[in-house]
């Protein structure tokens, strides 16, 4: 009998511990690997405190994952941390009464906190126009130039700085026998949104969408058509090859088919795994010479976690307490070393340079350089745009429109900022 009431006691005891925990549900668009990686985090953070348990849930890609939280809010069942991509970012600004913004949350709860200690590149994208952060960053990259060591050895050149050398560069690998000079990823993200930020040009008025929304595009400029149409030269002889919207181009540079590609930093894992026969290595973006002298800082891709109102003052305790535990140096650098995607602290960059992953992984610094090597300026500090998943479509179908040979750069950029501009004044009327 005795036995028995201590059992019970103890299983008592235990429940009330399980209860005491108080839950924070964290939805998310991370699969495979990536999602594995996810739920060990969310495992630390468990088993390094007794009062909070996050409990991921995998909602699919980044658009299903964002669908799915809107929805989920009007039900009024709503997650209280949502990770929504970049390109979200002004429809969940424009979602009122949804979004405790972090600056906010970590104030409230008393969390220690300085978005000081955060990657400026990296904040400036989902902050306010006074530097105070809305969303907690997780996940961040930009793109980068990777190359084959071997192509260019033969060839005898360094990897490219400027376009103007990706020209020259381009034009011994043809005679050298390659098929093709290199290929992109992501057009509207390499091509014309991170080609504005580095050649420090506006991408659109109103400081690229960040003062208000009766912004306009304006990647229609001289600038740009002349790069389009420069592009759209060397598409012809072979100097470029495009490869399709997304990242459907990297089997040309797997295979050796082209001898550079650009895409995002958080492909490294990916290239490294998926190359055939031949050493590469990763270089800075390219930037037109004779357009600016010094390059500004690229922009990120990737999405940040989103707090979502609707819940406890205890649940939020806990979000805060997870949102620090994440930007650990410890749990960064892992996360960054793992993924491929940027650290978001200084602290996570310099922990992983001492402990020698730069040294042993050369190139996977490269994107971290890029991103800081200036303070951002209003051209250079992000997008924020209503619409813009569909913005970026119109402007895959425009560029679509210059390869195939039936446009000029100079109609197709103008078409896209028309059409584009005419789902602005959409989203502005929504939201106004």
């Amino acid at each position: 009998m005795f036995r028995k009431t201590v059992g019970a006691l103890a299983l008592s005891l235990l429940a009330v511990q399980v209860q005491a925990s108080t839950e924070v549900e964290w939805w998310h668009a991370m699969g495979g690997r990536l999602g594995e990686k996810v739920n060990e985090i969310a495992e630390k953070f468990n088993a390094s405190q007794s009062d909070y348990v996050v409990k991921p849930v995998f909602k699919g890609n980044y658009t299903e994952t964002m669908t799915a939280a809107i929805a989920a809010f009007r039900a009024k069942k709503q997650p209280a941390i949502v990770q929504v991509f970049e390109v979200g970012t002004a429809t969940m600004m424009s979602a009122k009464g949804a979004v405790y913004p972090t600056y906010e949350l970590m104030a409230d709860t008393q969390e220690p906190f300085n978005s000081a200690d955060y990657l400026a590149a990296v904040t400036g994208y989902y902050s306010t126009n006074d530097g105070k952060m809305l969303s907690m960053p997780f996940n961040s990259s930009t793109p980068v130039l990777y190359y084959n060591k071997d192509a260019l050895a033969k060839v005898g050149v360094e990897p490219p700085k400027t376009w103007e050398e990706m020209g020259s560069v381009g034009r011994k690998l043809l005679d050298a026998g390659y098929k093709c000079g290199f290929t992109t990823g992501w057009q509207s993200w390499v091509q014309l949104e991170n080609f504005s930020a580095r050649h420090d040009i506006p991408f659109a008025t109103k400081n690229n969408g960040f003062s208000g929304l009766d912004t306009e595009l304006a990647f229609n400029s001289p600038l740009h058509v002349k790069h389009i149409a420069q592009l759209a030269e060397w598409q012809k002889t072979g100097i470029f090859s495009y490869g399709g919207r997304r990242s459907d181009s990297a089997p040309k540079f797997y295979t050796g088919e082209c001898a550079m590609y650009m895409n995002s930093s958080a492909s490294y894992a990916g290239v490294k795994s998926s190359i055939q026969g031949f050493e590469f290595g990763v270089s800075e973006l390219p930037y037109w010479k004779e357009a600016i002298s010094t390059p500004k800082n690229t922009i990120i891709g990737g999405a940040t976690l989103w707090t979502l109102k609707g819940h406890t003052p205890e649940e939020y305790k806990g979000v805060a307490k997870f949102y620090t535990f994440l930007s650990s140096p410890e749990i960064q650098a892992d996360w960054h070393q793992f993924t491929g995607y940027l650290p978001i602290t200084h602290a996570a960059a310099e922990l992983t340079k001492q402990q020698g992953f730069y040294a042993e992984n050369p190139g996977t610094d490269v994107a971290i350089r890029q991103m800081t090597s200036g303070t951002p300026t209003a051209n250079s500090k992000g997008l924020r745009l209503g619409n813009f998943v569909q913005i970026r479509d119109i402007i895959n179908e425009e560029l679509e429109n210059v390869w195939a040979g039936k446009a000029t750069a100079k109609d197709a950029l103008d078409n896209a900022v028309k059409r584009g501009n005419v789902l602005l004044r959409k989203f502005e009327r929504n939201n106004s």
